[in-house]
């Protein structure tokens, strides 16, 4: 049960009633994995499991953020809520970043010692033709000797992965221009560069997918195209799925301000988002210089 409450008075902590979103949100998850694992295996119905299973956690996940933000608006979170909400989106932020730092990992490991033990002396025998080149691909041939890797063009810094690059770090500017706003009691200044800053997240999503669109028809870069390809689009890829994670959580702070939510001293909601906003900008700028320029 709820923590006692004196009427008009903030809990000393507040701690919520049982809920069923936890079970709800695992269940459209548990519809989510088992769709997908289906569809990729060639049963057609895994394709409704998978969007029905999305459907169901993006209800479950609006229900659940609107009750979170009614105690909130409720006067029901204390300071030590907020410290506590500090704490948790740090942590979650910090496993984001270990998240990352997996893929850039396995991207120095396979460019740096992988393919070179690959094409060395001990391996020639097992592979004779194999080219210890990176990206494994090169005028007149690839680094597959079996030929199961088709030849592929890399996608430079110019001018596509650039204009993203100042996309998202002018969106960082007006998010902190939009901050300082909010501190100062500016809920104008502050809505106006919020959209701002969501319609750049926006532009950034629609320039990767035309990014993508070109590497799979005009470069022959797919998924497919060996310890590259793979790296690739799983690192733009997911740092792009995130993107879109921070424009939405950035998208419904700026409704949560147009209903007045948020004061100049008590705006952890926008600030969480922020960091999160922040976090994303900084991952990009490390795949920008590893995967495009080096």
């Amino acid at each position: 049960m709820s923590a006692a409450t004196t009427p008009g008075k903030t809990p000393y902590y507040y701690v919520p009633a049982p809920s069923r979103h936890p079970v709800m949100a695992a269940i459209g998850l548990f519809f989510v994995i088992l769709g997908a694992s289906q569809w990729i295996n060639g049963h057609g119905w895994g394709m409704y499991s998978l969007f029905g299973g999305l459907a169901l956690w993006a209800l479950v996940l609006k229900q659940w953020f609107g009750d979170a933000i009614g105690e909130s608006e409720g006067g029901l979170y204390s300071d030590r809520i907020d410290v506590s909400f500090r704490w948790s989106m740090g942590w979650f932020i910090f496993s984001e970043v270990m998240f990352f730092a997996a893929f850039f990992g396995a991207l120095y490991w396979a460019r740096v010692f992988s393919v070179p033990s690959l094409g060395g002396l001990e391996n020639s025998l097992l592979w004779p033709d194999f080219k210890a080149i990176w990206p494994s691909t090169a005028p007149g041939f690839t680094a597959s000797p079996a030929g199961t890797v088709e030849a592929f063009s890399t996608i430079g810094p110019w001018p596509l992965p650039t204009l993203n690059t100042a996309l998202l770090l002018t969106s960082g500017v007006t998010l902190t221009i939009a901050h300082h706003a909010l501190i100062a009691g500016n809920r104008a200044r502050t809505i106006g560069f919020m959209w701002v800053t969501v319609l750049l997240g926006l532009t950034f999503l629609f320039v990767q997918g035309f990014e993508y669109a070109h590497a799979y028809k005009d470069l022959n870069l797919k998924l497919s195209s060996g310890i590259f390809g793979s790296t690739f689009f799983m690192l733009t890829g997911f740092h792009g799925f995130h993107v879109c994670v921070g424009m939405l959580m950035l998208l419904f702070i700026t409704l949560r301000l147009h209903k007045g939510h948020f004061t100049a001293d008590r705006h952890f909601g926008f600030e969480g988002a922020a960091w999160y906003w922040h976090f994303v900008d900084v991952v990009w700028l490390g795949l920008y210089v590893v995967v495009y320029w080096m």
